[in-house]
């Protein structure tokens, strides 16, 4: 006879099996998770409503996974929206997580992380920011040179009179968003983060870099210029499915090289945040892009097309000179 579910409920959502282990390593169980972003609902909210949202869910016993399309199971009164995803040639019915009810739903259902879109909708193509997300190299405690690049991106911003906010990843990197005015169309914005990335590297092309190509970094931070068009970036606030169950966390600049991305999980955050909405208050206003900075972007091609491409290149490279191998 298996064991009894809980009858509790919160925001009208019945909740169940709220002591499991979340996963494997979380240091926390389901009930933490649902404690956790109850509590920060109202700083989590303004950055995932009205934005199509996909959600990385854990289930005991099997691989964590990113759901796009809402269930067939999921009640009448959560909001949605559909796209054509013209990658997987289909239409994908995407959450709107709008309210207090809809996050503990989510959080009922063993939903972790928090991807929403860079603009909402109904044209969640229009950015309401940029984001460039610098990626460490492999290895142990690489985050403080993550944050070295970031600060490389902050003074490219500032040597186009831009500025930006920063956050912990709450995986092994750091996030900066720089918020957009709405004259900005998806192209161009998806122009100026490949230009700002690219300044970024040549500020200090020992430690950042802008290759697509892992094999090509050689062991420097990648300054991730892609997070354009309908892509999707980590919630601030939003937990992370990594050992401990860290938070991406906003850290002021002055700050943010004295943090690791341990410091701040589901099981302190809240209490950290008291009830200040850090995020908010760091975000500057939203910005005119320089026309020059645009214009440079334009000239740089997309890094997924030319890492494809070059990925092409190389594997006909390696045919061709496993034919010419002498046999014997």
């Amino acid at each position: 006879m298996g064991a009894a579910k809980s009858t509790e409920s919160l925001a009208g959502v019945p909740l169940t099996n709220l002591d499991q282990p979340l996963f494997e390593g979380a240091d926390a169980t389901k009930r933490d998770l649902v404690d956790y972003l109850d509590a920060v609902h109202t700083r989590l909210l303004p950055e995932i409503e009205q934005r199509p949202l996909s959600v990385m869910r854990v289930r005991l016993g099997t691989d964590p996974f990113m759901q796009k399309n809402v269930p067939k199971y999921a009640p009448e009164w959560l909001k949605t929206t559909t796209s054509w995803a013209e990658s997987s040639r289909r239409e994908v019915h995407y959450a709107l997580c709008d309210d207090r009810r809809s996050l503990v739903w989510f959080a009922n259902q063993r939903a972790v992380e928090y991807h929403p879109t860079l603009g909402r909708v109904p044209d969640f193509y229009q950015a309401t920011h940029l984001v460039l997300d610098l990626d460490p190299p492999e290895g142990d405690d690489t985050f403080g040179v993550a944050v070295q690049a970031a600060l490389l991106v902050r003074q490219a911003l500032n040597d186009l009179g831009l500025d930006g906010a920063v956050k912990t990843s709450g995986a092994k990197g750091v996030h900066v968003f720089v918020p957009i005015t709405t004259d900005v169309d998806m192209a161009d914005a998806a122009a100026a983060t490949r230009a700002i990335a690219a300044r970024a590297e040549r500020i200090d092309p020992d430690l950042a870099t802008t290759a697509y190509i892992k094999a090509d970094r050689g062991g420097k931070v990648f300054v991730d210029s892609t997070r354009a068009g309908g892509a999707t970036v980590v919630a601030a606030f939003s937990p992370r499915v990594r050992p401990g169950t860290p938070v991406s966390f906003p850290v002021p600049w002055d700050e943010i090289e004295n943090v690791a991305p341990r410091d701040f999980t589901i099981r302190n955050a809240a209490t950290l945040l008291g009830d200040r909405n850090p995020w908010a208050d760091a975000l500057p206003a939203p910005q005119a892009l320089p026309a020059d900075l645009v214009a440079e972007g334009h000239e740089i091609p997309v890094a997924r097309v030319v890492a494809m491409h070059e990925g092409k290149r190389r594997k006909r490279a390696a045919e061709q000179a496993a034919k010419e191998e002498p046999s014997g």
